[in-house]
Parts: C-alpha cells; structure tokens; sequence
C-alpha cells in the first residue's frame, strides 16, 4: 500500500479504498458462500453479517515512511490509517446493502435510526492477528512493532528457522550502507547501535517490540481501537525481569484509554515460545 513519491516510500490511499472496498465484498461473500456446523450458528452468521477487515504489515510500513514505532507521529499514522479503512469500509458496506440488503438482524439495533442509510453488516473491521498470515505475505504481523531483527522461529516437531528482517537489507541499500559485514552482524543476533555506518535515525525505526515502554504497545494499540468495531489484537512484550507491578500498570493503561482487551506477555514464562530471539539482551 505504499508508492514511490518523488524517491520516497508514501501511502497510496487510491490502491488502499479500492482494496477496502474490494475486501468488505470478499468478506461479505465468504459468509454466504461458508458451510457452518450447525443451524444456529448459521442463522447467526447470516443474521448479523458482521465482517472483520483488518490490517498486517504495519512495522514495515513505518520503516519505510522512516517513522519509529510509538513515536507520536507514528501514533496519529495509526489513527489517520484506521479512520480511513473504517470510513472506507462503511461505505462499501453501505453500498452492498443498496444492491443486495441489509443485514437481516439490522431492525432494533443501533443502526435502525430514522433517516440512516442501511448496512450490509454489523461490523467491518477487527485487527487479528495475523500469524500464519504475515508468514505467508512475508510481512510484520498485525499492528505488532518487529519482534527482533533476527529470531528463531519455533515451528511443529521443534523445527527451528532462523529469520531475518529483510528491510534490514533494503534500508541499508537506499541509504547507501549497505555491506555483507553488517547483514551478517545482524543475522547473528547482533545490535545495529554497535554499527557506525548506521545512521542514528536509521536506528531509531528499527526499534523492537522489547525496547518499546509498555505505554508505546498500548497508545498504538488504543489508536487503532478508536475506529475498530471488533477487538484489536496487541500483545505487550515484557522483559523477563518485569514485576507485578509492570503487569498491572499495562492492564491500567490498556482499560483507561479504551482498549477493549489487552494481552501482556513476560518472556521466558514459557518453557517454550514461537520466537526467541537471538541476542539475550531482552528476550
């Protein structure tokens, strides 16, 4: 969703409402077209319609804006990005209700007021996860900053795949520092901080999810829920050595700014995780 403008990376708002409006159809045919387990849970589906667009490859996309996650600019890209696919979303569903009807459960709800347009569906977007997903797409999961730069990924029968982030290699190459030494650097597990030849704004985008304040995951994380109707899915990277009390603050934060849930994960609570990273200097 992004375009090259005059030699930088932008968002392309045109391809990104088309394939909204592309996805809310998708979205609203794969309920029809689904075979369901039982009736009531049939009637449900159809009944309320409800959809959940929603987004993945956010980390990446600030890395190529040059912004850092959690910063307040990165926060008010947030904010902007979800009003719009909302906006967008409602829109469409808008328009599939003129051609194919409302959602059947729509009498009695809160989109039965006089004079409003009807909707196709109950809702449109929710932020899943997207694990299996951003695997596929080779791309950062949901709305979730890197994990690390390099990682190894625990997969079935305790397979490891060793990963590298390869903006890491396309950043370096735009902005002229590119080198084998420090890919390799990299791969080993190594911090780009302990790189001269990166720039110090260079740096400050690859920040990771262990180097983020607990209140940076869940400002990103409220943004986005203001224009979600289903839930955000966000996880709060803890260090090992965070107490109850860091726990507590998170949940705090999470309730006051109106985030419908929260996950907090303190690393090494696991005898096993999906990632571990390479550097024990956070996780």
């Amino acid at each position: 969703m992004v375009k090259d403008e005059r030699g930088a990376w932008a968002l392309d708002w045109e391809k990104l409402q088309d394939t909204v409006e592309l996805s809310v159809r998708f979205l609203d045919d794969v309920i029809e077209m689904s075979k369901y387990p039982t009736s009531e849970i049939d009637a449900m589906a159809k009944g309320n319609r409800k959809i959940g667009l929603g987004v993945m490859g956010f980390a990446d996309l600030l890395v190529r804006l040059r912004l850092r996650y959690g910063s307040d600019e990165s926060v008010a890209l947030a904010r902007r990005l979800m009003k719009f696919i909302s906006e967008k979303a409602w829109e469409a569903s808008r328009a599939l209700a003129r051609e194919r009807g409302p959602f059947p459960n729509i009498r009695g709800s809160v989109f039965d007021k006089p004079g409003a347009a009807p909707v196709r569906n109950a809702t449109v977007t929710t932020i899943a996860p997207t694990g299996t997903l951003s695997i596929i797409a080779a791309c950062s999961s949901g709305i979730e900053p890197f994990f690390s730069l390099s990682y190894i990924r625990q997969v079935l029968n305790g397979v490891e795949i060793p990963e590298v982030n390869p903006l890491v290699a396309e950043v370096a190459k735009e902005e002229g520092f590119h080198n084998e030494s420090l890919i390799e650097h990299v791969a080993r597990g190594g911090d780009l901080r302990d790189r001269d030849e990166v720039p110090e704004r260079i740096r400050e985008i690859f920040v990771t999810a262990y180097e983020l304040p607990p209140e940076a995951h869940i400002k990103m994380q409220a943004a986005f829920q203001e224009y979600t109707d289903n839930a955000v899915s966000k996880t709060i990277n803890l260090p090992p050595d965070a107490s109850v009390e860091d726990v507590r603050a998170a949940y705090l934060a999470a309730w006051s700014l109106g985030c419908k849930g929260v996950t907090v994960y303190r690393s090494g609570t696991r005898a096993e995780q999906v990632l571990t990273c390479k550097s024990p200097l956070y996780c």
